[in-house]
């Protein structure tokens, strides 16, 4: 993980330009670079660094004898490297994981790059020899990336969209500050100015799809057919090995751990991965919540059950509400549910940065999404009409979730590994029978549990818990943590500015108390950016006014069963 930009045609005088890069500094505590281009004179790269791999070469950007004319910014982890290297022969100068993306450009460009990488990336690489600038992003947009492109060619690129939104240029920078799409590169010619032009935009990758780097993958064909047994045996195998090739790291691992389904697996499987390949330090899991909350408590049986180093963060209500701002300002969204879920998460990365060295944290996150987990998936249609909401909701995981996940952690320097958007297993997943991957007898996420029934991984308890939201789950049954935000943001917002938000936010205009509160911090620091959030995250299916699982009829609180 760290934070990328880069200026190509910049009018203004770069030491001044290279302000905006020091805004994600978080991103990569552990050194910045700053550097010109050789004959561009108004283009440079700015890099700030978090070593995970390779801390003696590791500096970006990444250039290599061999490639002279190549320059390459990148965020993010390339799982195949090694993979690649001994498919194709590539003959590596470091051990940076993001060095072939130079010898793949080199051996078959971008189309062949981009579809080869098994991994999470966001990618600037400049070819001064061919004029040519391109960006790549993954599948699902695990790493984050901003552009803005003006009129006259100058282009600014970064990972969060606050490195981007106060560069100086001669027209104004009318051209809106836009996040690059997941799944897709774009190709741009440099011009002699150091300006660019916009040549193409392509989608290398859909989450459906088998990916290209299947073909020389550490598991090879997996056995075809629907029948159950196979289909759990494959599920296994892939999940398995999701988790197993993000264990690549020269920094202490650690793990969120909510002690729901999708947390908990994971750990699990990290835990048994760790100790098979002998790593020698206890796995670090990490739960936050109120005193005795359902998350604190399932993660705590959890990590009794895997022999995990639990720490707990005991969440209080001020620390709570006090933490919004600096949360919004991170996330760079204004969405409820995103809102409320990253405040916990936000103050769990703050724990773990300050009070241990564990630095890659794995997650949980893509799963709900994936494996139709959340509530409303009971209420679907049929099951064609749940697998089409899957699909939309894996292709908008980059301006929610997946924003939440990325923003709370990098906040405070740490790297996120989330094994359930693996591609290989998502695509599995994704072509499975429709009926097969629905909610049944009353629980979500049936096919996800039942293939892991018999492993011994999870106590039974956990393995079959219901669905609680991450922004639920941290306070106690009796009152949400939703409802006490509420509370809080009731007094704060007059009735009077709540009647006229339409008037002054038009666009997905604030319909409650508290997204209104939450618009005017957003609008303070991304003034006239509301459409960085096309819609909020809302359930389907159901008369829903507010993102909570607990607001819908299919949700029992323990207190009630």
């Amino acid at each position: 993980m760290c934070g990328i930009w880069a200026l190509f045609g910049s009018d203004e005088c770069l030491s001044v330009q290279c302000l905006s890069a020091m805004k994600i500094a978080h991103r990569g505590p552990d050194a910045f670079r700053f550097e010109n281009v050789n004959g561009f004179t108004n283009c440079c790269f700015g890099f700030h660094r978090l070593a995970v791999v390779d801390q003696l070469y590791g500096m970006q950007p990444i250039r290599v004898k061999k490639f002279p004319y190549l320059w390459l910014c990148y965020n993010g982890e390339i799982y195949n490297f090694k993979q690649l290297q001994k498919q194709f022969g590539f003959d590596y100068q470091t051990l940076v994981d993001g060095e072939v993306i130079l010898h793949l450009y080199n051996r078959g460009g971008i189309e062949q790059t981009a579809s080869m990488l098994d991994g999470v990336f966001a990618f600037i690489l400049l070819d001064t020899a061919n004029r040519k600038v391109f960006l790549a992003r993954d599948t699902y947009g695990v790493r984050p990336l901003f552009k803005v492109l003006t009129d006259d060619g100058f282009l600014g690129v970064c990972s969060e969209a606050k490195g981007l939104i106060n560069l100086k240029h001669s027209t104004s920078l009318c051209s809106k500050v836009e996040p690059f799409l997941p799944g897709h590169y774009e190709v741009l010619d440099l011009k002699p100015s150091g300006k660019v032009a916009s040549v193409e935009l392509v989608k290398f990758h859909s989450c459906k799809d088998e990916p290209l780097h299947a073909a020389c993958d550490t598991v090879e064909a997996l056995p075809s057919g629907f029948d159950l047994e196979t289909v759990k045996s494959n599920i296994r195998i892939l999940f398995e090995n999701a988790v197993r090739k993000r264990l690549m790291a020269h920094r202490r691992i650690g793990c969120l751990l909510s002690g729901g389904l999708d947390s908990s697996l994971v750990a699990a499987v990290l835990l048994k991965l760790m100790k098979e390949i002998n790593i020698n330090y206890p796995l670090q899991t990490f739960a936050i919540g109120m005193e005795n909350s359902p998350d604190l408590l399932a993660a705590r049986k959890v990590a009794a059950h895997i022999g995990s180093e639990h720490h707990e963060v005991m969440l209080n209500t001020e620390e709570g509400i006090q933490a919004i701002e600096e949360v919004i300002f991170s996330l760079e969204t204004y969405d409820i549910t995103t809102i409320r879920a990253s405040i916990g998460m936000y103050l769990v990365s703050k724990y773990i940065r300050k009070k241990t060295d564990s630095v890659v944290i794995f997650s949980g996150e893509g799963s709900d999404e994936l494996t139709q987990g959340y509530i409303y998936f009971h209420k679907a249609p049929s099951p064609e009409e749940a697998a089409e909401e899957s699909e939309r909701l894996l292709k908008e995981l980059y301006l929610f979730d997946v924003l939440r996940a990325d923003r709370t952690t990098a906040a405070h320097g740490l790297e996120l590994r989330v094994p359930f958007l693996d591609h290989r297993f998502t695509s599995y997943y994704l072509s499975l029978p429709a009926e097969l991957r629905i909610p049944k007898n009353g629980i979500e996420k049936y096919l996800l549990r039942l293939s892991f029934e018999d492993s011994n991984l999870l106590p039974k308890e956990i393995l079959w818990r219901p669905k609680e939201a991450f922004s639920d789950g941290i306070a106690s049954v009796k009152k949400s943590w939703f409802s006490i935000l509420q509370d809080y943001i009731d007094q704060q917002v007059d009735d009077l500015l709540l009647e006229k938000a339409a008037e002054k936010y038009p666009f997905n205009p604030p319909k409650t108390k508290e997204s209104y509160y939450y618009r005017q911090i957003f609008e303070k620091h991304y003034s006239g950016r509301s459409s960085w959030l096309p819609h909020y995250w809302m359930p389907r299916w159901v008369k829903a006014t507010d993102p909570s699982a607990r607001t819908l009829k299919h949700y029992k609180s323990a207190t009630q069963e």
